[in-house]
């Protein structure tokens, strides 16, 4: 398809935060508001592009529209065209490194400009990239924190509407024993075929990750994510040799490269990576195809309304990460039919922020 021509302008960001439907209480802290980043690119031609951002901090939102500034100040007036774009501000920020916020600032740019163009052609960014709007199965992400067994697996039972036919486990808790018993209280509330994955959240050392993954071969799991810290692709190789249980990683990969390393060292079964830290669009599609080169399944982290559309480009497309944390600013949140994420058909990636919702959870 033939990139419209459009200009940069302005880049416009909205802090907001919301409450979570579920807590998300992981083995290193316990969320229950989302502090967002909306992230609205204006072209000369009237199009506007969106991305939203997780700023997993409140005190992270101010710093990345900082950046965004400096976005700004680097491309205005610029043809809309992602990756130029990004090799000129990796350029202008390679003393201080495309990282942290940096990367952050880059990457929502990044996925707005790639919607303004989807808008502008009239196209659902599924088929400006080349394919078409379809379901893609997800699983639900939301909540499944570090909680008593009795309490997990209640949530567990919620968490199955919507058709939901796989969930995700956060683990890490003091003991192999209580991760045991949460794993036993949330697979007694499932019914028969609903796929269980666990996630440690980078927990663990090498040898208890081997000590706890071997105990946890038994238990039926899809996959383990995040045994140890996330750079040590060496002890990830070593636990992914050991188990029988999947081994999945990705979250955080910074760039492509950081998968590249990965892979190499044969770290992991199947990735996942997230939107922003793989480099927005532009970052995704080099990461679909290293995937596709290396015939490894590729999932997404996060931003499932974005996420939805490139999984239908992604040649070993895998699973969607279902999280609800944008739907309370979101004119039209992403739906979930039998399981499976139904693609937005309207034209570019499909955000379009509620202002009555975005006026309420403004932050100061």
């Amino acid at each position: 398809m033939t990139p419209p021509k459009l200009t940069v302008r302005n880049i416009r960001a909205i802090p907001v935060k919301v409450p979570m439907t579920y807590a998300l209480g992981t083995s290193q802290q316990a969320l229950r508001e989302a502090p967002l980043l909306l992230v609205d690119l204006e072209t000369e031609e009237g199009v506007i592009g969106r991305a939203w951002q997780f700023c997993y901090l409140p005190a992270a939102a101010p710093a990345i529209m900082i950046l965004l500034e400096e976005v700004l100040r680097s491309v205005k007036g610029d043809p809309v065209a992602p990756a130029e774009l990004w090799a000129k501000l990796a350029k202008r920020f390679v003393l201080i490194g495309v990282q942290g916020i940096v990367r952050m600032a880059m990457a929502m740019f990044d996925v707005a400009a790639w919607d303004a163009l989807a808008r502008a052609a009239g196209a659902p960014l599924a088929s400006y990239l080349g394919g078409t709007p379809r379901a893609v199965p997800a699983y639900n992400s939301c909540g499944l924190g570090l909680m008593a067994p009795a309490a997990v697996a209640d949530e567990a039972e919620k968490l199955l509407a919507g058709g939901f036919r796989a969930i995700k486990l956060r683990l890490g808790y003091p003991t192999l024993e209580a991760d045991l018993a949460a794993i036993r209280a949330v697979r007694s509330r499932l019914p028969a075929g609903v796929a269980l994955m666990v996630d440690y959240n980078q927990a663990l050392t090498v040898q208890e990750a081997i000590r706890r993954g071997r105990a946890l071969d038994g238990e039926g799991l899809y996959w383990i994510e995040e045994p140890i810290r996330h750079d040590d692709f060496a002890g990830c190789a070593e636990i992914a040799r050991t188990l029988a249980t999947a081994v999945q990683i990705g979250e955080n990969f910074s760039l492509v490269y950081d998968m590249e390393r990965a892979l190499a060292a044969q770290s992991c079964d199947c990735v996942m990576p997230d939107l922003e830290r793989i480099g927005g669009v532009t970052g995704w599609r080099r990461a679909a195809e290293l995937a596709a080169a290396r015939g490894i399944r590729m999932s997404s982290h996060l931003y499932p309304e974005v996420s939805a559309h490139l999984l239908t480009v992604t040649p070993t497309a895998h699973w969607l990460e279902y999280v609800d944390w944008a739907n309370a600013i979101l004119e039209e949140p992403l739906r979930i039919v039998d399981g499976n994420a139904v693609v937005s058909g309207r034209p570019g990636n499909g955000l379009s922020w509620n202002d009555e919702a975005v006026r309420k959870y403004r932050m100061n």
